[in-house]
């Protein structure tokens, strides 16, 4: 048995159906144009090795170190607020309290919590209940293991969103069947990263990068050789991550994440689970989904957990969630065609040396 998984110092967050370890980020630069006047020639750089990964704010905006710091404040109490792999967190607090009693919880974790149930309810594979399956696999963990069946049945009634009680007023979270496991590592990194662009934003940073291990990100403003500059963002080839990008998106002012089946994953007998798991049947997702990127503005509130939901359903499907949610996306399926939405059409660029095509969505049956 082999476990592939991405090294840290500290790896604390059980990242359930979705956060996302497929590093689409590999090239952060500005396209090339006049210099802008007041920004640093060279950023202010500050990160912190946090939520199982380094978190990391690049900044141009002159004058702003203090805010920059406040914000990686964020990342590191909801670190402390939300890991499920040290005893004392809220969640923590939460689950062992499944069927017991409501658990009092600060305003930060309770609207987490809120936007996953509403995520959930949305009925599109992702389940922040999930958590006693992803204990089960503890995909990425070194004591990982593929499970047997009898022990998949047994928490699979474990996983349903309707069991979450939320009391907006007391401020209270209540899982209404014991064995209930929160796991909130899909929806955290790109929650978090809307919370750390509001606040530099309100502390005057225009032109930064929000970097939580890459697979979340918000780019703002501009880049920073120009006002009418965007950031250059290289996409990872699914088949060879290591190697070349397979494309670069361009973008400003938005934030971009990903999920793929790349990156981390447990082999059993030359057999592959990746650790985006199914809530209905407990294992691995089946679609025709290499890697997806979610792009958008305004601080979407779903952050990754929106990428995950779109990865459970599959090309097809999940492309139409997309335009009705006001997203763009690009999909690389594993017949390694490109799926773009038409919003980013203009702005991602296939690399011409790679085997990658654009093709039509029109020309998918199903869903792959």
């Amino acid at each position: 048995m082999n476990t592939k998984k991405k090294s840290s110092k500290r790896l604390k967050i059980s990242f359930g159906i979705g956060l996302i370890l497929s590093m689409l980020l590999v090239l952060l630069t500005a396209c090339s144009a006049t210099s802008s006047e007041n920004l640093l020639k060279s950023p202010y750089v500050k990160q912190v090795d946090t939520m199982g990964t380094t978190v990391k704010i690049t900044n141009y905006t002159p004058n702003t170190e203090k805010v920059v710091t406040d914000a990686l404040k964020i990342a590191q109490d909801y670190d402390t607020w939300v890991t499920v792999n040290q005893t004392g967190s809220l969640v923590d607090k939460i689950n062992a309290n499944a069927g017991v009693k409501a658990v009092k919880v600060n305003s930060g974790v309770f609207d987490l919590i809120q936007a996953a149930y509403d995520l959930s309810a949305q009925k599109t594979g992702f389940d922040v209940t999930i958590g006693a399956l992803t204990q089960l696999w503890h995909i990425g963990f070194d004591d990982a293991k593929k499970p047997s069946q009898s022990e998949i049945n047994q928490v699979l009634p474990l996983i349903d969103y309707k069991f979450i009680k939320l009391d907006k007023t007391k401020q209270t979270v209540y899982l209404a069947k014991k064995g209930v496991q929160l796991d909130l590592g899909s929806m955290t990194k790109g929650y978090v990263a809307r919370l750390m662009t509001e606040k530099l934003k309100s502390g005057g940073v225009k032109n930064a990068i929000v970097d939580l291990g890459s697979s979340s990100l918000y780019v703002m403003g501009n880049g920073p050789r120009g006002v009418n500059t965007e950031w250059n963002i290289g996409i990872k080839d699914p088949n060879n991550p290591d190697g070349e990008n397979l494309g670069i998106l361009a973008a400003e002012d938005q934030f971009v994440s990903t999920s793929g089946i790349y990156e981390r994953y447990l082999e059993v007998n030359g057999v592959k689970y990746a650790h985006i798991l199914n809530p209905k049947t407990g294992y691995p997702f089946d679609n025709d989904i290499q890697s997806v990127t979610i792009v958008g503005k305004n601080n979407y509130s779903y952050g990754d957990g929106v990428t995950t939901a779109v990865f459970a359903l599959g090309t097809k499907k999940g492309y139409d969630y997309v335009l009705k949610n006001n997203l763009e996306a690009i999909f690389i399926d594993k017949n390694d065609k490109v799926y773009v939405t038409p919003g980013l059409k203009d702005k991602f660029t296939v690399n011409s040396d790679s085997k990658y095509k654009i093709a039509s969505i029109s020309s998918l049956k199903g869903n792959g």
